[in-house]
């Protein structure tokens, strides 16, 4: 299937591993421009060259997104990179070891929410006019099963659940102009250097099993090209009626009925 996307630029945050990079290969194989960014030097670097087999523009931004002041300068980097994005990917994120209401400060549902919320927030409103301006473009949002129902620590439900809410709005606001806003809620997707490998590693066979049997119906984690396919296809053209939706990719992991 032609996805209509060919030479599109597409920026993903935190896309050097993870869901990130899933994305950006899932994107590059459909033609797709990639800005990625991330925190690591090193990660950006062997993320570039794998991408670099798909013969697409790769171009790797060193940023830390914890702070408007931050995504503020990240947002002048890509401007002197590119003259425009056309499809935003808002990934990256984290619970950042956060636990409960009772257990956790103010300040660490503020540090949550900055970079869970806040980030995807202030650069869809620095890449949306743009965007409305060409009459085309695809803002996609990774929150959580847990920005859904119970699930993940308190902070980081608060966080992924004002993610969604404020991508439907933003969709229902754009839906004339072109621009598209969706997201999607990743179950419990295992990959290197994510909290699912970790859980892993770090807790014994029974207890990772007991886990498995209770909680993913397909008997196992989840995979991060799944929600890259996810990504690539809403920021298709196939995709232009598809507006405010929040899609679970979790292998029937979630028990809501919405």
């Amino acid at each position: 299937m032609d996805l209509g996307i060919k030479n599109k630029n597409a920026l993903i945050t935190g896309g050097s591993r993870g869901l990130g990079l899933a994305s950006a290969f899932s994107l590059a194989k459909e033609g797709v421009n990639l800005i990625i960014c991330a925190r690591s030097k090193d990660d950006l670097e062997k993320a570039k060259n794998t991408l670099d087999v798909h013969n697409v523009n790769v171009i790797t931004v060193e940023q830390d997104l914890s702070d408007e002041k931050s995504v503020r300068e990240f947002y002048s980097k890509i401007k002197s990179k590119v003259s425009n994005i056309d499809i935003l990917v808002n990934n990256v994120g984290g619970s950042l070891g956060t636990t409960s209401l009772r257990e956790s400060e103010i300040q660490d549902f503020q540090k949550v929410m900055d970079i869970n919320t806040w980030v995807a927030i202030s650069l869809t409103k620095l890449f949306v006019e743009e965007m409305i301006d060409r009459g085309w473009g695809r803002i996609i949002n990774i929150a959580s099963i847990y920005g859904r129902e119970y699930g993940g620590s308190a902070p980081y439900m608060a966080a992924k659940a004002a993610l969604i809410a404020a991508t439907k709005h933003t969709a229902i606001n754009l839906a004339k102009t072109g621009v598209t806003a969706n997201c999607i809620a990743p179950g419990s997707i295992k990959h290197e250097k994510g909290s699912w490998e970790k859980f892993v590693n770090n807790n014994n066979e029974a207890t990772v099993n007991n886990f498995i049997e209770k909680n993913l119906p397909m008997g196992d984690f989840g995979y991060p090209e799944a929600v890259g396919d996810t990504v690539a296809f809403l920021a298709s053209e196939n995709s232009k009626m598809i507006l405010g939706t929040c899609l679970n990719v979790d292998g029937g992991q979630s028990n809501s009925l919405f």
